[in-house]
């Protein structure tokens, strides 16, 4: 089932997620509705928060149109390495709606994490699937990708996102 996405600013999306103790049906449920929203936005990555669940769950797929879909879904996810390379990536958020920037992050992490089945999981992820796993995982602890640029362009963008909404309720 497809899930509202909270547009910036709402203040759910600066909070620090709890982590999940118990995976269950609901949770996997939530996954799943969390990709299928994902994949409608279009987007390669959504974090629990955006859709207003402040629990540490994400999902990504950044194949995009070149091959089979790899849909992940990370509980608990959390980097546990990164290298001193770093990318610099023009990210976007579906909670920041058609605004972007270049982002200068880890070009390689290592993320460990909880899957569906509760068995633990970790995985190298380097390109875009690194910067992807950075900027969702960045959502759990209430970081949004503006946070990562300077206060004027970060608050360039926050008030053409404030406009959107206005616009967004008015409609």
């Amino acid at each position: 089932m497809l899930k509202p996405i909270l547009i910036h600013p709402d203040p759910r999306l600066k909070k620090a997620c709890a982590p999940i103790d118990d995976i269950s049906d609901a949770l996997r449920t939530l996954a799943d509705d969390m990709l299928e929203t994902m994949y409608d936005a279009p987007g390669i990555g959504l974090a629990a928060p955006q859709i207003g669940v402040l629990s540490r769950l994400i999902v990504m797929d950044c194949v995009k149109d070149e091959g089979d879909p790899e849909p992940t879904v990370m509980f608990n996810p959390e980097i546990l390495a990164s290298s001193d390379d770093t990318n610099v990536y023009e990210e976007g958020c579906l909670s920041i709606p058609d605004q972007f920037a270049e982002v200068t992050r880890p070009k390689e992490v290592r993320v460990g994490w909880i899957d569906e089945n509760g068995n633990p999981q970790e995985k190298d992820f380097d390109g875009l699937w690194a910067t992807c796993a950075q900027h969702e995982i960045d959502h759990l602890n209430g970081k949004l990708f503006i946070d990562h640029l300077g206060p004027m362009k970060r608050q360039m963008m926050t008030r053409k996102s404030q406009k959107l909404k206005r616009e967004l309720a008015r409609s």
